[in-house]
């Protein structure tokens, strides 16, 4: 990575680093890395003016057809352009000849799309900053490897696969084949390569599974790492001839999270740390998550495959809990550490979007302090198969999270209106295409959503 620069030393820094393409690229709704590839030349220009684009990166389902059936804001039409902006604090050499940045979708105005992810979590930083708070954000990244390259996985139709590394083992299992380790070694190597920071990875509780941690930042160079570091493990997969997919369940064994830890800090001090427990500021944090939690599993799961880890001892919560030290509940909070006091939410599957989930927790953190919101008591002991009326459940199906999102107005309040009903329409288009071309409520994992999911989420 480099220091923020002008395009005149972007014109140099290219030169000087014998650059003949620039990958300017920004993530979607979907998650989707979205971009083009330029000539150096062109790149300067779009500094200021960004790279023009059809409005169906926002409004094209994983399936290339538009989605329809739901109130577009001012910035979408029949095809209009919207524009891509580079930040070039973010440009970084991502292999010989070549560069890659990334940036934020603005309208044909030049105003911050209010649907593009990146630009939803710079603005609740810049109101955490106002309220004198940074916040410090951490990643874990879950995905499966395959010994198959994608051509094979595609004929396949990305069924019986061969899990990298064998069937056997328990999460943190080190004998794994020499195919393994050449992946993820791959993988680390490159992360050095291209600046992604990174802290572990070890081998996960499914066949084939790994777990990758980057390490803690700002969050969105945290979620700038993210987007980056799915890419490399997609990249090295290609050229090592295997598979990796962020598919949240592929098969009936343990799914794929993506878990998010954060706190903030009050100038260089963590807010969140008190010597007993937690402190007031974390607290009232905790408060305004959980008012919000059931609403954010919306965007924390995003597809209908999402839903399938929702199940009771899979490793996701499935209520919404918090609890100090609990990793059964929706929130776990760690406490009583002057540097490792944070929370950890768990809901998110590894399909998730991460520049919009961080975004929903630190907005609705930021409002239970604001309006200094008590959580409830902490759940203590195993928050799964509880009998009923001991503690509310998380919606379970896509369907059930989208109307607790609608219902829900401290979460519009906090994002805004137009990112709100945006995401609706788009899921219930999700949901009328999967029980149009798909199947039906109890059917076990589809055709239809292998296709769609197993290569692009």
């Amino acid at each position: 990575m480099v220091d923020s620069i002008t395009a005149e030393q972007l014109r140099v820094w290219l030169a000087e680093h014998e650059i003949d393409m620039v990958r300017v690229e920004g993530t979607n709704l979907d998650s989707a890395l979205m971009g083009k590839v330029l000539s150096p030349a062109k790149a300067v220009g779009a500094v200021e003016s960004g790279i023009g684009m059809v409005d169906l990166v926002f409004g094209a389902d994983l399936d290339n057809t538009p989605q329809l059936g739901f109130a577009w804001p001012q910035w979408r039409g029949d095809m209009a352009d919207i524009f891509l902006r580079p930040d070039l604090s973010t440009l970084t050499r991502w292999g010989p000849g070549q560069a890659s940045v990334l940036g934020d979708f603005v309208d044909r105005w030049g105003n911050p799309l209010a649907v593009c992810p990146r630009n939803t979590l710079e603005r609740i930083c810049g109101r955490l900053a106002a309220h004198g708070y940074s916040a410090r954000v951490a990643i874990e990244i879950e995905a499966t490897v395959f010994e198959e390259d994608i051509h094979e996985a595609r004929r396949k139709g990305f069924r019986d696969l061969t899990p990298l590394g064998g069937k056997a083992g328990f999460c943190y299992h080190m004998p794994k084949d020499a195919r393994w380790h050449e992946y993820m070694t791959a993988v680390s190597r490159r992360f050095d390569e291209v600046g992604i920071p990174w802290d572990a990875w070890n081998d996960e509780a499914a066949w084939g599974q790994i777990e990758l941690n980057i390490s803690i930042s700002d969050p969105v160079a945290a979620c700038d790492y993210w987007t980056r570091a799915r890419q490399v493990m997609r990249e090295v997969a290609f050229e090592l001839g295997r598979t990796v997919t962020f598919m949240a369940k592929w098969c009936d064994g343990y799914g794929q999270a993506s878990h998010i830890n954060l706190s903030l800090a009050d100038g260089e001090d963590n807010a969140f740390y008190a010597e007993q427990g937690p402190s007031e500021v974390m607290r009232h944090f905790i408060g305004g998550v959980m008012q919000t939690v059931a609403p954010t599993t919306s965007l924390a799961l995003p597809w209908i495959t999402s839903y399938r880890r929702m199940r009771d001892f899979e490793g996701p919560p499935t209520t919404v809990t918090w609890g100090t030290g609990n990793k059964s509940t929706a929130i776990r909070a760690i406490v009583g550490h002057r540097a490792q006091s944070r929370i950890e939410y768990r809901v998110p599957g590894a399909d998730s979007n991460a520049y919009l989930t961080v975004a929903a927790v630190l907005a609705s953190g930021l409002h239970g302090i604001s309006e200094q919101i008590e959580p409830p008591q902490p759940f203590d002991g195993m928050a799964y198969l509880l009998p009923p009326g001991v503690v509310d459940y998380l919606p379970d199906t896509i369907g059930k999270a989208l109307a607790v999102l609608e219902d829900d107005t401290t979460l519009r309040t906090v994002l805004g209106d137009e990112l709100i009903d945006y995401w609706i329409g788009l899921k219930r288009w999700e949901w009328m295409q999967y029980h149009t071309d798909g199947g039906g409520p109890d059917d076990p994992l589809t055709e239809w959503e292998f296709t769609r999911y197993f290569e692009l989420v």
